[in-house]
């Protein structure tokens, strides 16, 4: 065997096989009020300790994935491991420090609250 050979038969051993998960977009739906913005996402099969929440420069991104343990040889699958992320531009005025996350059921619910500042208000105008 020559170097060059030998050379791209190690590279080729170091390389790391990962597997690519699919990607999915999950489906929300997205309430706002005076307190808060309320976002419900669809993550069938995330357990919480694979779903992940980051609020940072006006982005808010989701993302989770789905693992499914196989047991025996598969003749038929719809429902495997996937990655799910999503990405949205949410208002500066967020009060980031008080945003909460649940995950039951399958579904993601997040709490992003308003800052007071950015709360409407109704001003008393008064006579002089």
């Amino acid at each position: 065997m020559n170097e060059n050979t030998e050379l791209t038969t190690r590279k080729a051993e170091m390389l790391e096989k990962r597997q690519e998960l699919p990607r999915i977009t999950p489906v929300v739906d997205i309430y706002e009020n005076e307190d808060e913005i309320l976002l419900f996402a669809d993550m069938p099969g995330v357990a919480k300790e694979h779903v992940t929440v980051h609020v940072d420069n006006g982005k808010l991104e989701i993302s989770g994935t789905r693992k499914v343990e196989k047991k025996g040889a598969s003749s038929w699958e719809e429902f495997g491991a996937v990655e799910y992320r999503r990405v949205f531009s949410v208002p500066q005025s967020l009060d980031v420090a008080k945003v909460n996350a649940e995950l039951k059921e399958g579904v993601l619910r997040l709490h992003l609250p308003k800052a007071e500042a950015a709360k409407p208000r109704t001003i008393k105008i008064t006579a002089h």
